[in-house]
């Protein structure tokens, strides 16, 4: 009996140890998917804002080695080339036009350090008439606390 006791003990002791010593898994940080949304579209205003306003320069909007793949054109890599882009296109395209972005969906990872983007555009004249729209998707990563786009593409909708 007494022998019966005393493996009934360890073998409860072991148990017991095995079970103390489960690894509590990490509690998964809580992700706010609506204000990570607000967040991009604020950047996308604020890059609306500057370019309607024949402003185009860094605003901290793209990273330094980002990618745009804009329409019928050849990719445009790092942040310094589609600056140039975007002031070439202004002046020759867009002048008296305004654009607007509305940001439709984010994927966010689960470490909230990348953003996926679907979004549409719209551009309008003087008179508010619909001279393009479109969608579009970026890639925003999370950089020194702040979301900046590594990659983008867009599509119109409008027919040729």
């Amino acid at each position: 009996m007494k022998k019966t006791f005393i493996k009934g003990l360890v073998v409860s002791s072991a148990l017991l140890l095995l079970i103390s010593c489960k690894k509590e898994e990490p509690v998964a940080a809580v992700i706010d998917t609506n204000q990570i949304k607000e967040e991009i579209q604020a950047k996308e205003n604020e890059f609306a804002d500057t370019y309607n306003a024949g402003i185009v320069k860094d605003i901290g909007y793209h990273a330094d080695d980002a990618i745009t793949y804009p329409q019928n054109s050849e990719p445009i890599v790092g942040k310094t080339a589609i600056v140039e882009f975007l002031k070439t296109h202004r002046d020759t395209i867009s002048k008296g036009r305004k654009i607007s972005f509305k940001t439709e969906e984010v994927f966010v990872s689960n470490d909230a350090n990348q953003v996926v983007e679907v979004g549409t555009y719209k551009v309008v004249d003087s008179t508010e008439a619909v001279v393009n729209s479109g969608n579009y998707m970026s890639l925003f990563v999370k950089r020194d606390g702040k979301y900046v786009c590594l990659r983008d593409m867009s599509t119109s909708d409008l027919p040729n």
